[in-house]
């Protein structure tokens, strides 16, 4: 089942292991379970801690759970943990196994005192750049906490209870049989979402919070850089994330990073973290900016959703953007019921369907290329008159079979039996006749939109609502600037980002140098 490499590596990881831990498996008669269990034998011949039981009683089959011996098992694997899922795997191995998880103390004790049962399901697919980091915090969590158990789902090896569940996205999380979450969520996400007192702690700890020099509100590659270059100059550096990592989370392969011939978004965003925690920064992950004002003491105020205020002599907002919506009947109402905006992620959910691709940008012919290898049938609908993505491939998309392309089409709404899509209707421009397509997908793929709503009627923003910045990064409110994907900066790229947050504080660190020579007697 694992290579010889694999199994090296593994090998030493398994070395770290503390304990001893059991692989129980509940089989059936099935070849994914013959896999299953050549793999469970492989783990087992690398460690003398590592046993494996054929007697498992779970009614998913196949599956294993992990655990110790004479340990109710809390962690369960239905379906085989390859592709992004593996590091999923080594870690339950070795957090069951009495390895110390890289987690802060505070928030270890945090998820120990939570009471009450937590019975976690997660629904993944094993291409799926996102669920990973959801497993491993529930993972986690079952590790650390007796009344939290949690089982991952390969959904393409139950389709049928994906079908009953009317599962059309990943990640897709239950807890204790009902809807929890869906989408990306981070450990400290998923722990607000249960404490219930949590943000009330956090907010009361936020507004006493000493007066910041810098604080980025962001953090993206551009928040990322401003932090970085602020630390550097020795100021009081705080960043305010909703999510640190920001978009990039979601970008899968990322090949024109210069220096870096080829990474991911996960990656690359863990990274960025790990760079801004060398330095004196004060990280506050999160936290959503609801609010910008300017007090007449000179420094500006961030109110955030938790109701907590912070203050600084300068601000840099780098807040990205998000992905553009239809905007059309039915885009809301079946958002993760077969409209999706991740076909990395929820694209093996439509094995065998017919599902269309809107926009015929690089994003929106990547996502149908990559599709038309797994779906039945892909229409990709492009709003302009010729697709507008590279050469290189428009070529591999008009080479599929199983790929129609129409232009010069609007789409006009989403149709749906109430419970998921089942059509688009779409227009030809200059043209009244409307046209249905039957269709159980739709994956947007047409732009961002600048994160900036909250700043509406405080700060200068253009027509399409990103936010008016000089060559310096300058804003219209003095001390407050601004960088990445949500202003005026063409190009929306992580390199050119990290650029302009670098520009951006800077700058940033010029106006305070000059503000404390005007304040000075």
């Amino acid at each position: 089942m694992l290579d010889n490499t694999i199994k090296t590596q593994l090998k030493a990881y398994l070395e770290r292991l503390q304990q001893p831990i059991e692989l129980v498996a509940s089989f059936d008669a099935s070849d994914k379970a013959k896999e299953m269990g050549e793999l469970l034998d492989d783990i087992a011949t690398l460690s003398d801690k590592v046993s494996v039981r054929n007697d498992g009683t779970d009614p998913r089959k196949p599956s294993f759970a992990v655990t110790r011996p004479g340990v109710v098992p809390r962690i369960a694997f239905a379906g085989i943990p390859m592709g992004h899922e593996f590091t999923s795997l080594v870690l339950a191995l070795l957090q069951t196994g009495g390895h110390p998880p890289k987690v802060e103390a505070e928030l270890i004790e945090q998820i120990r005192a939570i009471p009450g049962t937590y019975k976690f399901e997660t629904f993944i697919s094993l291409t799926c750049h996102n669920c990973p980091d959801v497993v491993q915090a529930l993972n986690l969590m079952a590790v650390l906490n007796p009344g939290i158990s949690h089982t991952m789902i390969d959904g393409a090896a139950f389709q049928d209870e994906v079908n009953e569940r009317k599962i059309m996205a990943v990640p897709t999380v239950y807890l204790n049989g009902e809807a929890f979450g869906q989408g990306r969520m981070t450990l400290e996400e998923i722990i607000a979402k249960i404490d219930t007192g949590a943000e009330a702690r956090e907010a009361e700890k936020l507004a006493a919070k000493e007066i910041f020099d810098v604080l980025v509100v962001g953090g993206g590659p551009a928040g990322s850089a401003a932090a970085i270059y602020a630390a550097r100059k020795g100021v009081r550096t705080g960043v305010v994330a909703e999510r640190f990592g920001g978009q990039v989370l979601d970008t899968l392969a990322i090949e024109n990073f210069i220096s870096v011939k080829e990474t991911d978004g996960p990656k690359l965003a863990a990274g960025l973290e790990q760079h801004v925690k060398e330095y004196d920064v004060d990280i506050i992950n999160l936290q959503r900016a609801e609010a910008l004002a300017q007090g007449q003491d000179g420094l500006t105020e961030i109110r955030l959703a938790s109701g907590a205020v912070l203050k600084s002599k300068a601000v840099i907002i780098s807040t990205g953007a998000r992905w553009r919506e239809m905007n059309v009947p039915g885009e809301k109402e079946y958002r993760g019921r077969g409209v999706a905006y991740c076909p990395h992620c929820d694209g093996p959910l439509f094995k065998g369907k017919r599902v269309a691709v809107i926009g015929g940008g690089n994003s929106g012919v990547e996502a149908a290329i990559d599709l038309a290898g797994v779906v039945a049938q892909v229409t990709l609908i492009e709003f302009d008159t010729v697709l507008r993505a590279d050469a290189v491939l428009q070529k591999k998309l008009f080479s599929l079979s199983n790929v129609k392309v129409i232009t010069n089409a609007l789409t006009t709404e989403a149709t749906g039996d109430g419970e998921k899509v089942n059509g688009l209707i779409y227009k030809g421009r200059g043209s009244s006749e409307l046209h249905t397509i039957p269709l159980e997908g739709i994956f947007v793929q047409i732009g961002l939109l600048p994160n900036t709503d909250w700043l509406k009627g405080t700060i200068d923003l253009s027509p399409r609502g990103e936010i008016e910045v000089d060559a310096r990064g300058q804003t219209s409110l003095p001390g407050v600037f601004a960088a990445g994907d949500c202003t005026t900066v063409p190009f929306k790229q992580i390199i050119i980002a990290m650029g302009d947050g670098a520009k951006a504080s800077l700058g940033a660190f010029d106006h305070l140098i000059r503000s404390s020579v005007n304040e000075s007697p």
